[in-house]
């Protein structure tokens, strides 16, 4: 028997698909930065002219060079011609002058996580916009609602939720404010759709879908750091477990710095609870000053010319335990306290389709593809064994695996994910 929440899963697609309204043809891209230099290459690449922003025409020209080096690297590889090399590049734009978004259809804000900044730009790009044009916002964690508060036309703002790397990870979240228009939902998801990536569809939310059930991996393998556990060990079972990367290098990759601050705006307000991750975090950013990849190494070394390695250090701040945790008890509490953070979600409607929140999943952060997405898991697990397995681990290591009251309902009626 399926679930009582999956008879209106695919309402809100199939009403947009019937609505369908016509393609994007230029693009506005606030910030050229690692994400809003991707969303501008992918766009050119989809044949959208682009218009890319910074604050000096200088920033805008080094993010096209960085464009430049992401499409070289195909012309290396043969996949991408000298020739379309060129007329991909001559679709962008680059500028620090606002008005230059004045024929834009749609306007993809990607700056720093920093609700402030965000205002200025919206406010700024909405003085010379048009009427009808679409503004998106790139944030991972801000709620939408709250960010279209300082927009003229709450209606035409929406979250486009873009990974990085923008050009090779084939997932976006649309996140819908309170006040998105259905038809700025339909522009946004053809638009996706035109770059030929996958789009699921959320509601409004701290850290949305993607964000809230990333992060678990993470905070999980920053505890097992805490309780003890050797961070080799921790690396080779989350890949053991069928993650792309371990929990730690993950981190290192976006920044600890940036973690942290996505756990802050993914809190819920006036939580003061500190979780045994905030004290890793704050150990390797205060500390230690070891904030990650791009600044001074992380949990890992990285030497110009050689491997990565974790850096030797760790064990003079974290202590290695003498007793080893049991390897499955790690592997499920990598893919319980995603799976858990999952249903909750469903649970609160934040997202409302299983297929959008097993493709989420895999396509968003890598959870394993042999376990079909984070809800199906429950599925082959079986939701009364998934229950059980839950309390025990909630009995050992807290709240955060205290089983969703729904598992009960749907046990109850005999339903699946």
């Amino acid at each position: 028997m399926a679930s009582k929440y999956q008879k209106s899963e695919n309402n809100l697609e199939s009403n947009i698909q019937s609505d369908f309204e016509p393609s994007i043809g230029k693009v506005g891209v606030l910030g050229s930065g690692l994400m809003g230099h991707g969303i501008a290459c992918v766009s050119a690449l989809a044949g959208i002219e682009v218009i890319l922003v910074d604050t000096t025409k200088e920033q805008a020209e080094f993010g096209f060079s960085k464009i430049k080096q992401i499409l070289q690297k195909r012309v290396d590889k043969k996949t991408l011609t000298e020739k379309d090399f060129n007329t991909i590049l001559s679709r962008i734009f680059t500028t620090s002058n606002y008005e230059d978004l004045s024929s834009c259809e749609l306007i993809i804000e990607a700056v720093f996580e920093n609700k402030d900044l965000k205002r200025q730009v919206t406010i700024k790009a909405e003085s010379v916009m048009k009427t009808d044009t679409i503004f998106a916002s790139n944030t991972s964690t801000i709620p939408i609602t709250e960010l279209a508060k300082n927009s003229n036309q709450p209606k035409q703002f929406i979250g486009l939720h873009f990974f990085s790397p923008v050009d090779r990870m084939k997932l976006v979240e649309i996140i819908k404010g309170k006040k998105t228009s259905k038809r700025t939902l339909s522009k946004a998801y053809n638009y996706v759709l035109s770059l030929k990536k996958t789009p699921i569809i959320v509601n409004d939310g701290r850290g949305f879908y993607t964000t809230r059930v990333f992060e678990r991996y993470t905070c999980e393998g920053m505890a097992l750091l805490e309780e003890g556990v050797s961070p080799k060990r921790i690396e080779e079972i989350g890949k053991k477990a069928g993650y792309p990367i371990g929990p730690l290098a993950i981190l290192d990759e976006i920044t600890i710095s940036l973690a942290y601050h996505i756990r802050e705006q993914v809190r819920e307000p006036l939580s003061s609870k500190s979780e045994p991750w905030d004290k890793v975090m704050e150990i390797m950013i205060s500390d230690l000053n070891r904030t990650g990849k791009s600044k001074n190494g992380g949990f890992y070394e990285y030497p110009k010319d050689a491997k990565k390695y974790l850096w030797p250090q760790l064990k003079n701040y974290f202590t290695i335990s003498k007793e080893e945790l049991d390897e499955q008890e790690i592997i499920d509490r990598f893919y319980f306290s995603q799976v858990i953070e999952t249903i909750r979600c469903f649970e609160e409607r934040i997202i409302t389709s299983v297929s959008d929140a097993n493709i989420g999943s895999m396509l968003g952060w890598g959870f394993p593809r042999q376990k079909g997405g984070t809800l199906q898991f429950v599925n082959d697990y079986g939701l009364l064994l998934f229950q059980k397995r839950a309390q025990e681990l909630m009995n050992k290591y807290g709240s955060r695996f205290s089983p969703p009251k729904l598992l009960d309902e749907m046990i109850k009626s005999n339903s699946t994910f």
